[in-house]
């Protein structure tokens, strides 16, 4: 499987769908520019719709990619390795932050285990199982995956896009339940971006004390030095560095992009997959919004790269999709404004321009 064929596959959202939403919009009674950045998220859904007006955003779902990562057991994490699979639990029993959110928006919530490491019976039974391996390998000194492995989790993405863009979902919110997730997806901003890791490392959703962030910050530092050499080859990074659920989450967008699904991204593991996806297909990002700013240095490395500015900065570091899903009732508005808006009377419209003699 060659990446690299997405950027023949991937076209951008309507130009001329946009151009014809900008112009609705400047004949609305609200002047425009007085709703902010609402006008071009309206405007932005239109194109993505290929509709004028814009239709109201009915079947979104939040789709979570699940695994657990070996460089963990290096206390790089606020979470015990290996346990990943109770963030799986709280989320399906309805107790975590992502699954309040859900619930009070009426949005469904999927799991894809992707690489957890746990036996199959600690799972609930709401799970999509498809995993690629148990757990990723230790990226300081060992391949996350193999490149089999890599291509299985690509394909996994892949495949669920397109089972969610045919049962009718017109957008997605995108997040990862990991431990140890963000160790990865820092490594991949920084090999992308060219940086070192004391530029990428943060502090990750559990929260982090000095110590272990320095035991993160080397721990991406050797990371770093085995991702280089395989940068030319986005399945091969993946593979080295990655690990399953990141790998599964770049096949999703690319294929979301492919099926014209629009997605909200989350925080610093949606951003690292989000940017390879981008070297592999330029306008893929077209298709993409960032839901929120999750204050992790390598995330805002990366929207910054991809030219995408989060709709929201709430301090929120929990991950699991939560912020994104905060964004849903802004894309919601902005739909519910730009189509239910009334246009301007003639009363209403300003004066013409007198005419120079």
């Amino acid at each position: 499987m060659n990446l690299d064929d997405f950027s023949d596959l991937i076209e951008r959202p309507d130009g001329g769908i946009r151009h014809e939403a900008e112009e609705r919009r400047a004949r609305l009674a609200v002047r425009p520019g007085a709703l902010g950045r609402l006008d071009e998220l309206g405007e932005w859904l239109s194109a993505a719709q290929g509709a004028v007006p814009v239709r109201p955003v009915e079947q979104p779902k939040v789709v979570l990619f699940a695994g657990d990562h070996g460089v963990a057991s290096l206390e790089v994490s606020g979470r015990a390795a290996g346990t990943a699979y109770e963030l799986v639990r709280a989320v399906l029993d309805g107790v975590s932050p992502v699954a309040v959110l859900a619930r009070a928006q009426q949005v469904p919530v999927r799991v894809v285990d992707a690489g957890l490491d746990c036996d199959p019976e600690l799972l609930p039974a709401e799970v999509t199982r498809r995993r690629v391996r148990r757990g990723a390998g230790r990226i300081d000194v060992e391949d996350a995956l193999t490149v089999e492995e890599a291509r299985a989790a690509l394909e996994l993405g892949i495949a669920v896009a397109d089972e969610e863009a045919d049962s009718g979902t017109d957008l997605v919110v995108l997040g990862d339940l990991s431990v140890g997730g963000t160790t990865p997806a820092s490594t991949l901003i920084a090999a992308l971006c060219g940086t070192d890791a004391s530029v990428v490392t943060g502090r990750g959703g559990a929260g982090i004390d000095d110590l272990a962030w320095m035991r993160k910050c080397a721990a991406i530092r050797d990371a770093l030095r085995r991702a280089r050499p395989v940068l030319g080859d986005q399945l091969e990074l993946l593979a080295t560095v990655g690990g399953a659920d990141l790998t599964a989450m770049t096949g999703f967008l690319l294929q979301a992009s492919v099926r014209r699904m629009p997605v909200v991204l989350d925080g610093v593991v949606g951003a690292a997959c989000a940017l390879v996806a981008q070297r592999a297909a330029f306008r893929a990002p077209d298709w993409w919004l960032a839901g929120q700013a999750s204050g992790e240095p390598a995330q805002a490395k990366a929207l910054d790269r991809m030219a995408l500015n989060p709709l929201l900065d709430h301090g929120v570091t929990v991950g699991e999709g939560t912020g994104a899903l905060l964004a849903l009732p802004l894309v919601r508005a902005a739909a519910a404004l730009a189509a239910e808006l009334p246009e301007a009377t003639a009363a209403q419209a300003p004066a013409p321009a007198e005419e120079v003699g």
